[in-house]
């Protein structure tokens, strides 16, 4: 005889509102994501080949989240997208692209469109710094087999490495430059601080980065090709891997997780999807720095019907987070979030940040194709199960082989297009911000042990819900 327990998602609970001194606009929502990463809002985007690529994770960290670029690409480009969301924002550019002064304004050309870069330190080969040639330069060009040494500036000014950002800002007023190279007292090339990389940190002063000032982003990996991809994402700068796979406690997974682990102890690794406390456990002592916790939510995916296998969101929430936090170990809560409530009910089940797909694949930063039907703007959305994304590479992710005739465990569809990343991760934010101040937590560790909640009946989600009225204008947060 066996005992069926009974478990929840997110529709069949409620936080239980509370006495608040906490207005929403004062809660925090800064979080520790893998090791000593932390991201300054607790959403993450999807690596899905609908939803993250480098314009979607550049959005992403520059508002406070993160992306996670998806693995349907070759490990070439997948790396290339991490070197140009890696190189979006810098304070210094610690290996800027130069050139040495024998070279040809031909050179110049090549390499500042190869590098989508305006302008190039130029150094000798002991790496001293000679002169600098920029974009406006090569207006005075009428011969590209010219010299650098003709073209170039040569008195140009230098800072120290132990310079300050409001320095930097007074040194590019001053001397009306837009471009300041970083030296030792040898005069040797360090690194480049540049006018624009100074704007954009003054106009995303919540941008998700690393020590060095550079946004954060993460790429998928899998057990079958991690060895090839994981030495190309070092070398990127990238900050993060996620195991991406459907069922998180294979053996393929877990020999994989604990293989990687010794290969290169400094990556930290992100690995899924699991949803019971036994299954986390496994990851956690294979050597998981954070958990990723779905089995089935996701609105496009069809793998609790085609298996007949899952678990309720809510609950498998829970049950991971309890186990991940007694080894202090982040949770993350993938799929099912159809709403910015959700967001904070995930949090306040035990998870640190949330993974979303369908949320921000209609998003103008989002790789899908723009659809117009009937009038309205939709963008293409797919599961990673789906047909098409087997076919572009991801069918070991439900461990298939190549060889085997592939069953679907997801759709194609499309979703509403909602403009920019900046205004919707707002209007996701604000509402989880809503639910702190209800629930009078000031930050997300006090969410986490808030631990309030009620569970309802089919007639108080009804009652959540618009109900007796017809909507006549649509509300940015809820459809």
């Amino acid at each position: 005889m066996f005992t069926i327990t009974e478990k929840y998602s997110y529709d069949d609970v409620l936080l239980v509102p509370a006495a608040s001194e906490v207005l929403p606009d004062e809660a925090q929502t800064r979080v520790r994501l893998v090791r000593d990463l932390y991201i300054n809002i607790p959403i993450i985007s999807a690596a899905m080949d609908t939803v993250t690529e480098e314009q979607m994770a550049i959005a992403m960290a520059l508002r406070g989240g993160v992306g996670v670029i998806h693995r349907n690409l070759s490990p070439k480009d997948q790396a290339k997208q991490v070197v140009h969301v890696k190189r979006y924002l810098n304070w210094v550019i610690h290996a800027p692209f130069t050139i040495t002064a024998d070279a040809t304004m031909k050179d110049v050309k090549r390499t500042m469109k190869k590098h989508d870069v305006r302008g190039l330190p130029v150094v000798d080969d002991a790496g001293k710094l000679l002169g600098i040639i920029t974009g406006r330069d090569l207006r005075f060009v009428n011969n590209d087999e010219q010299k650098v040494s003709t073209f170039m500036t040569k008195d140009v000014i230098t800072v120290p490495v132990e310079i300050t950002p409001e320095r930097a800002y007074e040194m590019f007023g001053k001397h009306r430059i837009e471009k300041l190279p970083v030296v030792d007292k040898d005069g040797t090339l360090l690194g480049l601080i540049t006018f624009k990389d100074l704007q954009k940190r003054e106009e995303n002063p919540d941008a998700a980065v690393d020590s060095d000032g550079r946004l954060l982003v993460g790429a998928a990996i899998s057990p079958s090709d991690w060895q090839v991809r994981v030495p190309m994402l070092l070398e990127a700068k990238c900050d993060f891997v996620v195991f991406d796979t459907a069922h998180g406690a294979a053996k393929s997974v877990l020999e994989a997780l604990r293989a990687l682990r010794e290969a290169y102890p400094q990556m930290p690794v992100i690995a899924g999807n699991v949803a019971t406390a036994p299954t986390a456990k496994l990851l956690i002592d294979a050597g998981a720095d954070a958990i990723k916790v779905g089995v089935g939510p996701g609105s496009i995916c069809t793998t609790r019907v085609v298996s007949g296998v899952g678990y309720p969101q809510f609950s498998a929430v829970v049950e991971c987070a309890e186990v991940a936090q007694a080894h202090d170990v982040p949770c993350i809560a993938d799929g099912g979030i159809k709403y910015s409530g959700d967001i904070a009910k995930a949090i306040g089940a035990g998870a640190s940040c949330v993974m979303l797909g369908n949320m921000l694949a209609g998003l103008k930063e989002a790789p899908g194709d723009e659809i117009i039907f009937e009038g309205r703007i939709f963008k293409q959305y797919r599961g990673m199960g789906s047909m098409g994304a087997i076919a572009s590479g991801s069918g070991d992710r439900y461990q298939m082989r190549k060889e085997e005739k592939p069953v679907p465990e997801g759709v194609e569809g499309r979703v509403p297009y909602k403009g920019e990343a900046v205004n919707y991760l707002h209007v996701l934010v604000s509402g989880l911000k809503k639910g702190m101040g209800y629930t009078g937590c000031k930050d997300l560790e006090s969410l986490r042990n808030y631990k309030q909640f009620v569970k309802i009946t089919q007639g108080g989600l009804v009652e959540s819900h618009v109900h007796n009225v017809s909507v006549t204008k649509e509300s940015p947060n809820y459809s």
